[in-house]
């Protein structure tokens, strides 16, 4: 999934407003992780810590990048260690073509005067050469580690036998590929295959010999394994086998889990597949992501109308909707001059602006942030609420003197829409002056959690 944070801005002359979370961006990690606020990227959650009881049994957890693994307790596990020295972890090395020898700095008296940087020794033409780490066993390599050299530093690799999981080298069962037509005995970094009493191993390792029932025409529908004095039958992958044991059935995995897909999964024969409603488009396999029809010229407005991009469609609003005494003075912008009769009593300025929300988002939250743009010497800045919230779903959190917090107080379900007049009232005690304006934010809140 995507993380994205917006941030709306007004220009106004008395206040701008700022979008929290806009109509088709939102911060979210995916499974397995979740957000650091220090350090704004997503970070490995550690289950085997946070799930009480993970693993069961004889079972041990290893936490990795985005889950963990429940292995036996005789598990061999090797600590991955082939970080690039000098660089952030899954950094990408440099091309190839672009690695140069660094050169020493100008002005060096000889190669014992200037120092190389990490990963390079200085050679009699006094250029920094790349240091063979691995051959040198400088290294910090596990001792069932393979050390490989690298320009400026080293990687360490599984050896064969192995899969990287995370930052460890976990050894791969073989023998969950059904390698062997008997039994089957992992070891770390292999496997070897057994047979039955009354069965030698054939001349692969992996077959037992004996009668082959399989090349006899039984009717298996779909695979046959040999055994013992008869025969299995098995199903590809989305089939299970029939209580016959010859025919296979077809799996329902929707029925298995609500949580396959964002939106509806539909079953086929041997697998399922995820489709998206109306205004979202399937983004791999299984989210749904909202279509921009503003972007995409997907709408229908007309040269006067603005589009709106909202959750599963569009709006379509006037370019002006200032109304009199209002005059527009630049795109969504309504002035009201003190000179213009009517004017005295009604905000000095009204800022037309438009979001989206999802439905059911949880709450408290934070939504739209309004601040002053203009500040002056002995004036007091309020913020609140002064239309469109009958019913309390909202309500206002000043920050400081000059901003303040549109906040989400009740899950709100979609689809409905709602237009809140967002007042800010400057008041100089000193002058003797007050003033006011306003931000008509209209919020659409989107027919579904996504």
């Amino acid at each position: 999934m995507l993380f994205l944070i917006l941030l709306l801005l007004q220009s106004l002359p008395t206040a701008i407003s700022q979008q929290v979370d806009e109509a088709v961006t939102y911060m979210e990690c995916t499974d397995g992780y979740e957000w650091d606020h220090e350090r704004q990227h997503c970070r490995d959650i550690n289950e085997c810590e946070t799930i009480p009881g993970a693993c069961k049994g004889a079972m041990k957890c290893f936490n990795h990048y985005g889950g963990y693994l429940c292995l036996p307790r005789s598990a061999s596990i090797i600590t991955h260690n082939d970080v690039p020295p000098n660089n952030e972890p899954g950094a990408a090395p440099p091309p190839a073509a672009s690695r140069q020898p660094p050169v020493l700095p100008a002005g060096g008296e000889g190669v014992g005067s200037t120092s190389c940087p990490p990963g390079y020794s200085p050679n009699q033409e006094e250029q920094c050469v790349d240091v063979d780490e691995c051959e040198l066993d400088i290294h910090s390599c596990q001792p069932s580690q393979e050390c490989v050299n690298t320009e400026g530093g080293y990687n360490c690799k599984c050896p064969e036998g192995y899969q990287l999981v995370g930052t460890e080298c976990i050894d791969i069962n073989e023998c969950r590929f059904r390698y062997c037509q008997h039994r089957c005995v992992n070891s770390p970094g292999s496997f070897t295959c057994q047979c039955e009493p009354g069965f030698t191993l054939g001349a692969d390792n992996r077959s037992c010999v004996d009668v082959n029932e399989c090349e006899m025409g039984v009717p298996c529908e779909q695979r046959c394994f040999n055994t013992y004095g008869s025969f299995l039958c098995r199903c590809e992958q989305g089939y299970e086998l029939s209580g016959d044991g010859l025919t296979c059935q077809d799996i329902d995995e929707c029925s298995y889990s609500n949580y396959l897909c964002h939106y509806e999964c539909v079953n086929e024969p041997g697998r399922f597949s995820c489709v998206c409603p109306d205004g979202y488009q399937l983004l791999g396999t299984r989210i749904c992501q909202d279509v921009n029809e503003c972007e995409t010229g997907q709408h229908q407005c007309a040269e006067n109308q603005m589009c709106t991009n909202v959750y599963g469609g569009f709006r379509c609003v006037p370019q002006n909707q200032c109304q009199e005494p209002y005059v527009q003075v630049s795109d969504n912008r309504c002035l009201c001059h003190a000179t213009t009769a009517g004017c005295q009593d009604k905000p000095a300025s009204i800022v037309y602006r438009y979001m989206s929300i999802t439905s059911d988002r949880s709450v408290p939250s934070d939504i739209f942030q309004i601040q002053a743009t203009s500040i002056y010497p002995g004036a007091y800045n309020t913020f609140h609420i002064k239309a469109g919230d009958e019913q309390s779903d909202f309500y206002i959190r000043q920050i400081n003197n000059i901003s303040a917090m549109l906040v989400l107080a009740k899950q709100l379900t979609g689809p409905q829409d709602f237009v809140l007049d967002l007042e800010m009232v400057t008041v100089n005690p000193v002058m003797s002056y007050q003033s006011s304006s306003v931000l008509r934010l209209t919020v659409y809140v989107g027919p579904y959690s996504f």
